[in-house]
């Protein structure tokens, strides 16, 4: 039932995405009077289709991993002179470049619009506060303290843990100096504390930034009463169930879910006495924890529980309520920003500044959808928001296949006044399809590994 509900929600998110795109590139085309023939979500058989009074040819397809919208042009086939002024190839250089370019364009739109959204609802996330540091680490290095809040990273504000996190991914693979800005409790002082990095966890295939400058976020303390069974479960094969409150494993006590949750990780594959308090008696029941591979590659113990929380504090807790118009705003920062961010990964990758393990492919991106919805619509948009904004910066890079490539085509065609050689084109292409190809093969291969 997990399963199918992953690729459910990976799916809509690849329609929504590939939809929009291609919607660019078909409402861009109608208004440069190019006749368009098909407009095709997925590739492959047609499972539904349909014509609008244009007699342009809708269709959803079998394999829904892309989409294309099919345009007249004579390079395809020959064309009826009286429908020429209507081949694609007939337009202009520049009607040409922006029936290319609209497709990416419409996924920065979207990438707008669902940010607002999530900012119309006003967000909320606890802040950054420091709870432990590792010695030795680049945070004890610089300073930094328990019961600091972290309240900027290089100048940027980090109100959240989610903020947080964006700004030290951002520093993936750069060398220099991480400068963090932080206050005690009941304090309005701050202070600046720095630590020097280089490369910056650039060998890192799965980097965890917080763990790596050697802080951990405070967090309320989980009970020991259980609030989730997992569906076919070692824990609930073995009878636990939601409610039971754990006491013992093994005859030993546990007071801290972090303590008993360790011990469980140390023995798959191994069975294990757990006592718990049920309608005020004890029973104990013996569970074998399964084998689970984090993503760092580390094989550890699970059998499918989680407990019930401490709420947070309230005084820990960061809310912002937006307008309409500060969440449009809001909306067009965060889509600028993270943009930015793809790019400068994009270049850390093909430089070496980070690992290519990083990248990853539709196994990861299905369940990272599947995750994010289960967390809540605002979580899901946010999600969607930040893979339109990738599909929309790969879609501009000048690979031939890609929207860049035609672009890069017509731009030198607008400046010798007269089209790159088919030849050239051809290379072009034969070139990209091989980068494509390799590309995606590379982000299949790490989702595999991760499995």
């Amino acid at each position: 039932m997990e399963l199918l509900q992953t690729i459910l929600w990976a799916l809509v998110a690849l329609g929504v995405l590939v939809t929009f795109h291609e919607f660019g590139h078909f409402w861009v085309a109608r208004r440069c009077g190019v006749r368009v023939e098909r407009f095709s979500v997925g590739f492959g058989k047609r499972l539904v289709s349909w014509y609008d009074k244009h007699g342009t040819e809708f269709t959803v397809a079998a394999i829904p991993l892309g989409g294309y919208v099919k345009m007249l042009d004579e390079r395809e086939g020959p064309v009826d002179e009286d429908m020429l002024d209507q081949a694609f190839n007939r337009k202009s250089v520049w009607q040409r470049i922006a029936i290319a370019a609209a497709g990416p364009i419409a996924n920065f739109i979207l990438a707008i619009f669902l940010f607002w959204l999530v900012f119309l609802g006003g967000t909320a996330g606890p802040a950054p506060i420091v709870d432990k540091v590792t010695p030795g680490s680049l945070a004890d290095m610089a300073g930094l303290e328990p019961r600091q809040e972290i309240v900027a990273l290089d100048g940027h504000a980090t109100p959240t843990w989610q903020a947080l996190n964006w700004r030290l991914a951002k520093r993936l693979g750069d060398t220099g100096e991480m400068e963090f800005t932080v206050r005690y409790p009941d304090s309005h002082l701050e202070y600046e504390m720095v630590a020097d990095i280089n490369r910056w966890l650039s060998g890192k295939e799965v980097p965890d930034p917080l763990a790596e400058i050697g802080i951990e976020l405070y967090r309320p303390p989980a009970t020991m009463r259980l609030a989730v069974i997992a569906p076919d479960s070692p824990a609930e094969k073995a009878g636990l169930r939601a409610g039971d409150t754990v006491v013992s494993s093994d005859g030993q006590p546990f007071t801290t879910w972090e303590d008993w949750t360790a011990y469980i990780r140390e023995r798959a594959g191994k069975a294990i006495s757990v006592g718990v308090e049920r309608d005020g008696e004890t029973v104990t029941l013996e569970v074998t924890p399964i084998e689970h591979k984090l993503e760092s590659g580390e094989v550890v113990g699970r059998i499918g529980v989680g407990p019930f929380g401490t709420p947070w504090p309230e005084e820990m807790i960061r809310r912002y309520e937006y307008g309409i118009g500060g969440a449009l705003l809001k909306g067009l920062n965060e889509t600028w920003e993270k943009t930015a961010f793809t790019l400068a990964g994009l270049k850390k990758l093909i430089f070496g500044e980070i690992s290519p393990k990083n990248l990853s492919g539709p196994i990861t991106i299905a369940k990272v959808a599947g995750t994010s919805a289960e967390s809540g619509w605002q979580s899901f948009l946010g999600l969607l928001a930040l893979l339109s904004i990738s599909l929309g910066v790969l879609n501009l890079l000048p690979i031939p296949v890609l929207d860049g490539g035609h672009l890069l085509y017509y731009f030198v065609e607008a400046i010798r006044g007269k089209p790159v050689s088919e030849r050239t084109q051809i290379i072009g292409l034969q070139i990209g399809m091989a980068m494509i190809i390799g590309i995606m093969m590379l982000a299949l291969y790490n989702d595999i590994t991760r499995l």
